[in-house]
């Protein structure tokens, strides 16, 4: 059992895969695996990750128990972890792993159960993307941290570290696209983990195809969105009713 999973679901990575590992490898300085989380047998992916096993025993190849998808990938990986510590990220580098770094630290010198990788708080920044991904998740990311409450700016990112007994106290519910990432957060919210964040520069990738499918997946993200606020309900609800209850006048001592 390492200190840390790293799990990246592929679909035909074979142009970034090893870079990626080498990179990860390179500038984790944690003890970690590298489960790389396959469709298919046929997965482009597979042989060039099976070459690199044989110098590289820290990766696993796993394959995708639930059927096709990206969302499938991920939460095979994340069930089939064993690490002190789960990270997501993405075989095209568009999330920097030094940042992975970070997080690891964050969330031992906090005790957090999350940490979100924040490409909207100070020091992060997004490079490229289609623009109207960017406005959604910007917007959504703003208004749940400041409406809802949620401590993160970016609860839609899929990047981010869990320790992975949280992971064990879950059931999965998403089915469409990334939206894990902010049910899982959503989850964490409302339930009372602790949940940090640190900044992150996320660059649009530059070989390959994005699987990203803002039509289909967006009900899934609104689902999540205002299941974010139930916390909030609750929590407002206290304070009126400790409002009410302060302005109560005392019962006075009945006359003996």
């Amino acid at each position: 059992m390492t200190d840390l999973n790293i799990v990246i679901p592929v679909y035909n990575e074979a142009e970034n895969i090893k870079t990626a590992i080498e990179r990860i490898n390179e500038i984790i300085s944690i003890p970690h695996t590298i489960s790389i989380v396959y469709d298919m047998d046929e997965d482009t992916t597979v042989p060039v990750a099976a070459e690199l096993r044989k110098s590289m025993p820290n990766i696993i190849l796993v394959k995708n128990k639930y059927g096709r998808g990206v969302l499938n990938a991920i939460k095979t990986g994340l069930e089939g972890s064993d690490s002190k510590y789960t990270v997501v990220t993405m075989a095209d580098l568009s999330d920097p792993p030094a940042v992975i770094n970070d997080m690891y630290c964050i969330a031992e010198k906090k005790n957090a159960d999350i940490v979100c990788a924040s490409r909207y708080m100070k020091g992060g920044k997004q490079i490229g993307g289609p623009p109207l991904k960017w406005l959604m998740s910007r917007t959504a990311g703003v208004t749940l941290r400041y409406f809802a409450g949620l401590p993160t700016h970016d609860a839609t990112n899929s990047f981010k570290l869990y320790r992975t007994t949280f992971l064990k106290a879950q059931k999965i519910e998403s089915c469409g696209g990334f939206e894990l990432g902010i049910e899982l957060v959503a989850k964490a919210y409302v339930q009372g983990f602790k949940i940090c964040e640190t900044p992150t520069t996320w660059t649009d990738r530059v070989a390959g195809k994005s699987n990203f499918k803002l039509r289909a997946w967006l009900p899934h993200y609104l689902k999540w969105y205002f299941y974010s606020f139930k916390r909030y309900g609750v929590l407002l609800d206290s304070f009126v009713k400790s409002i009410i209850c302060a302005g109560c006048p005392k019962r006075r001592r009945p006359l003996t």
